[in-house]
């Protein structure tokens, strides 16, 4: 997995992560309950450790099990991952508007039960997104070659996201989050539907499906695995020279739906006329 890869996977994660803390403190500050905030990071800090610690379960996890069972774990969590991802994706499309109004509430709420209540609402609203950046930063990076570069994508992608997110807060920094979060879920889609691939091929591995040296096609001549451009269509995408053609039909049959649900503009309810 290239750093990009990673890198993007930290960003769009890590700056919805980021929007609902600073509603949050936002809320508390124009509310002047600023005595509320040692709270609200209580419960972020909260779930940055459950998150750190999923993955670190995760990993210790895969590490101790034997060539089949590795395989199927990482078939297993590369396909939970793209459930969670292509959910992700299209649930922030239709709520983004609403995101800042339904936190606030929620907020709201919590404030009137009391000082646990507020940690609980910060834990949850953010364990979320982290747990999500766990599971698919692992399944992203099976296979990598070099676990540094996503290692080092996905902080430089969570330091970016932190750095946009107070900016926006202090309105330092103006950008179209509509189009931010298009954008991303695009790219997002594209190295879903490379994990997909890679779940298919681990479950190839784990004998649980057929054909894994039934091959699709054979491009290595023009796209070799050693390659700086076979590397990054690889890292970023897992488009590979030889693919299986079960992995190749998984490849084609999530991309091509899922990028057209995406793309299709969104219904307008008609409002209708009042009776006469």
């Amino acid at each position: 997995m290239t750093v990009f890869a990673s890198y993007l996977i930290g960003l769009r994660e890590g700056l919805e992560a980021t929007l609902v803390v600073s509603v949050l403190v936002a809320f508390l500050v124009k509310s002047d309950r600023r005595d509320k905030l040692p709270h609200v990071w209580t419960g972020v800090l909260g779930a940055i450790a459950l998150s750190i610690g999923f993955g670190a379960v995760l990993t210790f996890t895969a590490a101790n099990l034997g060539h089949t069972g590795q395989e199927l774990f990482d078939a297993i969590t590369s396909l939970l991952a793209v459930v969670f991802v292509t959910w992700m994706i299209f649930w922030m499309r239709k709520a983004a508007r609403a995101l800042s109004k339904d936190l606030r509430g929620k907020l709201t709420n919590a404030l009137e039960m009391g000082s646990l209540a507020v940690v609980v609402m910060a834990f949850l609203a953010v364990a979320r997104e982290g747990l999500e950046t766990a599971l698919l930063f692992f399944a992203s990076v099976q296979g990598a070659t070099a676990t540094a570069q996503p290692l080092i994508g996905i902080s430089l992608g969570l330091i970016t996201s932190v750095a946009i997110g107070y900016g926006l807060y202090k309105s330092a920094v103006r950008i179209n989050l509509t189009k931010f979060f298009m954008w991303t879920g695009l790219l997002l889609i594209l190295v879903a539907a490379g994990i997909f691939k890679y779940g298919v091929h681990d479950l190839q591995e784990a004998n649980i499906l057929p054909g894994l040296t039934n091959y699709a096609f054979d491009i290595s001549a023009v796209l070799p695995a050693d390659s700086w451009y076979g590397a990054l269509l690889s890292g970023m995408l897992n488009i590979t020279p030889q693919p299986s053609v079960l992995e190749a039909l998984a490849w084609v049959l999530y991309l091509v739906p899922t990028l057209f649900f995406f793309l299709r503009p969104a219904r307008t309810q008609l409002t209708p006329a009042p009776a006469a």
